[in-house]
């Protein structure tokens, strides 16, 4: 894991982040509005004070550029990215008086009455709660049951990164942001970029390269779509534009919708699309690759053959 502690806060500038978005009409919004009642105690410089008290954290081993401190103070410094389900935005936590910091997306889940998510129903298939009463309101797309499909959304990725990245760390050849917090619909992940710019890592969609590079992206893609399989998910909406490329290093992010391979009926039909979205991007480059026979060797170590 990098280190990230030795730059100071005049390295960045707010509102002048950089994050290319398919949207044809992305805007720059509005500050990221807190996800706790409103403190009258506000801290002196920053925005709030850090939300980490009080939070679901990520797995250990924690890295050491986490910072915990009751003192931490967030500051928010734009946008990131706007899209369909969520819009995210870059915050600098750190404790006044000290250079050590944390850059976290914050990625904010719209309420029930905004949110666009893509045939949802496919996707929460082979997702159950416990009580029926929610259950009904789920199926039934009510208000209550779309803040709850909410939270699933949000709980679902932040699961499923928690998992990924200690796999990741284990030895697996997968590369995820670490998990850093979960409050209700907010989820705070590690800042895939340059910690100092604040400019994000591009999108594999905007990547040119060679043919060495394309064939060393094409060894980590099927590389982590392996460590999926085995692991018995799929990502269920892949593609070359919510996959990050930061220093060679190929990152799967956007992982809502993931999809249990067993439980949920359409799991194979959700593996062989991932990997025909991803192959497609590869074989458009010249890269001759063969989508049907990794799908059938995914099938086989998701046990689904």
């Amino acid at each position: 894991m990098r280190e990230h502690d030795s730059f100071g806060p005049a390295t960045m500038r707010r509102g002048r982040r950089k994050f290319d978005d398919d949207d044809a009409n992305f805007l720059k919004r509005g500050k990221l509005e807190p996800t706790l009642a409103e403190d009258p105690d506000l801290p002196e410089t920053g925005d709030r004070w850090s939300t980490w008290d009080g939070a679901l954290h990520g797995p250990h081993p924690r890295p050491d550029w986490i910072r915990t401190e009751h003192g931490a103070v967030d500051t928010e410094l734009g946008m990131l990215k706007t899209g369909k389900e969520a819009d995210v935005f870059l915050v600098r936590r750190a404790v006044p008086g000290n250079d050590q910091v944390s850059m976290i997306a914050a990625k904010r889940y719209r309420d029930g009455d905004h949110r666009l998510f893509h045939r949802d129903a496919g996707y929460l298939e082979g997702r159950r709660v416990r009580r029926s009463r929610e259950m009904r309101a789920m199926t039934n797309r009510t208000a209550f049951g779309k803040e709850l499909i909410a939270g699933q959304w949000a709980a679902a990725e932040f699961g499923a990164l928690s998992r990924l990245w200690q796999v990741g760390q284990e030895g697996g050849t997968i590369s995820v942001p670490y998990p850093v917090q979960l409050i209700g619909t907010e989820l705070m992940l590690e800042f895939i970029g340059d910690w100092e710019t604040g400019e994000a890592a591009p999108r594999l969609a905007q990547v040119r390269t060679d043919r060495d590079g394309l064939e060393d992206l094409w060894r980590q893609m099927t590389e982590a779509l392996s460590v999926l399989a085995r692991t018995q998910i799929a990502h269920g909406d892949l593609s070359p534009y919510n996959t990050l490329v930061h220093e060679g290093r190929l990152v799967i992010i956007d992982m809502p919708q993931i999809v249990d391979l067993i439980a949920n009926p359409q799991g194979a039909e959700f593996l062989a699309r991932d990997v025909r979205n991803v192959a497609g991007w590869f074989i458009a480059r010249g890269l001759p690759v063969d989508a049907d026979a990794l799908i059938e060797r995914l099938s086989y170590e998701a046990g689904l053959l």
